[in-house]
């Protein structure tokens, strides 16, 4: 093999905490613990008890996005050994999750309204000096973590991340918050943390040659089995060039599921990245991480969901971003860790926290922080935000899952944020219920009834109209919601015609279409042209690919 070689396109980096696929609630330390002891342990003992069972569940479409680990032959030996290395490695975790749940019983058993001082002898004692005991106005008890302390603690290890690097040829993967990541034969895995710099190096020679001795002396040691499969992820063959947008106009392109990028000459905007590979046929034609810009000014996080901060995307590109924008959290609560410190511990140093009208700006650009309502199951969470972004007098709303509980919200918004050209929303207003993604982390077991009425779920034809009579956008963009075959391994969705949010995203469309307002849902890829010279607010090219 040629001393310079590039890293192949289709390499995956796909970051590990504890062989389960890492999201951002398994490295803020209060939620990694209760999804560790109420999720991981869960579903290990459950494959161990009945492997057939969970082969069977993930044949069943119904079933997607379940608790069923998916895999073509019994693991169960596999998954023992995980157990135990689990029970050894995240000791500390599963023991702040009893601490967690024992705090919150307490509270709930002897907090009636006087004073919580004399309470604070009875916190656990691993949890002294990490909590504040609080009640909110009307006297219901809880607690807050200091929550930087806790990345500085015992309950904070790195040695449990890993990343597995391996080629991908198609668009295939099992739902990976139910099936953690076993030994395959083409599957190699470093122990490493994801803030080592050899993230960023290894993710560099995409598109820059590098030595190959010097990645390779990065890694240490190998054994012979390895040392093959690591060479074959290197290539002398140069990579697909890239070509720097150099056009007058504002250039969006759709990434797929909430991901657009926008280009001017000057600057480049990225939100939510979910971004595929390239190199490999895919049924869907789709822009990839190659028609990404070599500097990426800014990347905007909406809120703190699995499939709106994809660590397997944002690592390899830490190297080329200079900010990223976070909405801020609300202050140590166990449901809503705080985005930022999560970032700055795996890595990142250039992370801006704002919240609800606050605003950045840079040349002719502004980012405003917008109210996101609803999505989140009626629970006190902040860490989630709308985007308002202005180019000079061209205005974009970035609604992401935003459903439009109270439109009197925005209708009182508009005065400071004026008309909008174009809107981009989710419509996935058939959500999971509230235990599917929080579960673990609720103490108290809520009943069958409230859990199914308090979803995860996006705006319907009625609320997202709202926005259009408000707003009064000349385009509106629905986004495909996890249908592109590149998300179902984070999302797990798989949408018919009779499913109701296409039929809601349909009538949506259609009404815009009766009020002479360019309107599509979108999927694959779209790019979009607004030519900033002229003061139409009426799409000038717009082409998709499917």
């Amino acid at each position: 093999m040629n001393n310079l070689v590039y890293l192949k396109p289709n390499v995956v980096i796909e970051p590990l905490i504890q062989r389960w696929y890492a999201w951002s609630h398994l490295i803020s330390p209060g939620t990694a613990a209760m999804n560790v002891s109420k999720r991981h342990m869960r579903i290990m003992n459950s494959y161990i008890e009945n492997p057939r069972l969970h082969k069977e569940a993930t044949k069943n479409p119904k079933m997607l996005g379940g608790p069923f680990s998916d895999y073509a032959e019994n693991r169960d030996t596999d998954i023992k050994e995980l157990l135990k290395n689990t029970l050894i490695d995240q000791k500390k975790l599963i023991e702040l999750s009893f601490a967690i749940k024992k705090l919150t019983v307490m509270l709930q058993e002897e907090a009636k309204g006087q004073s919580l001082e004399s309470l604070y002898e009875k916190v656990p004692e691993i949890l002294k000096g990490y909590v504040e005991l609080i009640y909110d106005l009307n006297g219901n008890p809880s607690f807050r973590f200091y929550e930087y302390l806790l990345y500085q603690s015992e309950f904070y290890d790195d040695r449990t991340q890993s990343i597995a690097l391996w080629l991908t040829n198609n668009d295939s993967r099992p739902f990976v918050l139910s099936t953690p990541r076993l030994n395959e034969e083409d599957v190699i895995h470093l122990n490493i943390p994801f803030s080592s710099p050899f993230i960023d190096e290894l993710s560099k020679m995409k598109r820059v040659p590098g030595e190959y001795d010097k990645i390779r002396e990065l890694v240490g040691s190998l054994t012979a089995e390895e040392e093959i499969l690591f060479k074959n992820l290197f290539t002398d063959a140069p990579s697909a060039l890239y070509k720097k947008y150099e056009g007058d106009s504002i250039r969006m392109r759709y990434f797929g599921h909430a991901c657009i990028l926008i280009e001017t000459k000057e600057i480049s905007i990225l939100i939510d990245p979910l971004i595929s590979y390239y190199g490999y046929q895919s049924s869907v034609e789709h822009f990839s991480d190659f028609d990404l810009p070599e500097v990426i000014d800014y990347v905007l996080i909406t809120h703190n969901h699995q499939d709106h901060i994809l660590l397997e995307t944002l690592l390899p590109l830490r190297h080329k971003i200079k900010k990223i924008i976070v909405p801020r959290s609300g202050g140590g609560h166990l449901q809503d860790p705080s985005v930022k410190l999560m970032f700055e511990n795996i890595g990142f140093n250039n992370i801006i926290e704002i919240g609800e009208f606050s605003s950045v700006k840079f040349l002719d650009c502004e980012i405003k922080g917008i109210p996101f309502m609803g999505e989140h199951s009626d629970l006190d969470i902040k860490s989630k935000m709308c985007y308002q972004v202005k180019i000079s007098d061209f205005s974009l709303l970035f609604v992401a899952d935003s459903r439009i509980i109270e439109k009197k919200v925005y209708e009182r918004s508009k005065p400071f944020i004026g008309d909008i050209d174009v809107i981009f929303l989710g419509m996935e207003c058939d959500g999971a219920p509230l235990t599917w993604l929080y579960g673990p982390l609720v103490v108290n077991e809520i009943s069958r009834e409230h859990d199914r009425s308090r979803r995860l779920s996006g705006s319907d034809c009625n609320k997202g109209m709202s926005l259009v009579d408000i707003f009064n956008p000349s385009e509106v963009y629905v986004y495909a919601m996890g249908q592109e075959p590149w998300c179902e391994f984070i999302s797990s969705i798989k949408y018919t015609d009779e499913s109701n949010p296409i039929i809601q995203s349909d009538a949506l469309v259609k009404e815009c279409i009766s009020r002479g307002i360019i309107a599509e849902r979108l999927y694959g890829e779209k790019e979009i042209l607004y030519n900033k010279t002229k003061n139409s607010k009426k799409e000038i090219e717009s082409q998709v690919e499917n």
